[in-house]
């Protein structure tokens, strides 16, 4: 196996082992007939603050799940597989510091769901391409938001029952975290791309 093959497949693992555990917990659900909302974020409440590590992690339904799934598991294979010495720093804080921001200053509701970790991932790509002049990572970016253009109106409040809040602090911790981490995983070219182009004769 050479050296790409082996770096795509290591890519996959973690992305691919958090949305198969976002699916278990959606199947439990629906087996147990059990509603595990109670413990997503709520704002302000000490009994809310369980939020911030579980609401990431349940859905209201199968068509939220894959809605926030498909997109997470295409970009977060794209941030381990272009910065992979940071990439779980960078989930971590995307996972994390959004939702201490929603539980200061959401409105008082359970928010749920994986789509702040979306938003976080592309804005990261986006801005670290940005930032560090990295065409492939504006690229996938790019493709995601064309994919999913709702995207781009998601951090402004819209529909009650969607939590603009967490994508919009989601987005500006990717913001952050491409800041941040702007020194690591520096792009190595390839040897193709440093090739002078042939002169004409």
């Amino acid at each position: 196996m050479n050296e790409e093959k082996k770096r795509l497949l290591n890519s996959l693992v973690i992305p691919t082992i958090f949305v198969f555990i976002l699916f278990v917990i959606e199947f439990y659900q629906k087996v147990s007939g059990t509603s595990l909302v109670i413990y997503g974020l709520y704002p302000h409440k000490i009994s809310g603050l369980i939020g911030i590590i579980a609401a990431p992690l349940i859905h209201v339904s199968y068509a939220h799940l894959i809605s926030n799934s498909i997109p997470l598991l295409f970009v977060g294979v794209g941030v381990s597989y272009f910065y992979p010495a940071s990439s779980n720093k960078i989930f971590i804080s995307i996972f994390l510091v959004p939702g201490i921001f929603v539980w200061l200053t959401g409105r008082p509701a359970y928010h749920v769901g994986a789509s702040g970790i979306d938003y976080g991932l592309v804005t990261f790509l986006f801005f670290s391409g940005l930032i560090r002049r990295d065409t492939r990572s504006i690229a996938l970016a790019l493709i995601v938001t064309l994919l999913y253009g709702s995207l781009i109106w998601g951090i402004f409040p819209q529909n009650d029952g969607i939590s603009w809040e967490y994508h919009l602090f989601g987005s500006l911790t990717g913001i952050l975290c491409a800041i941040i981490f702007r020194k690591s995983d520096v792009y190595k070219k390839y040897e193709w791309e440093d090739e002078e182009e042939p002169e004409e004769i």
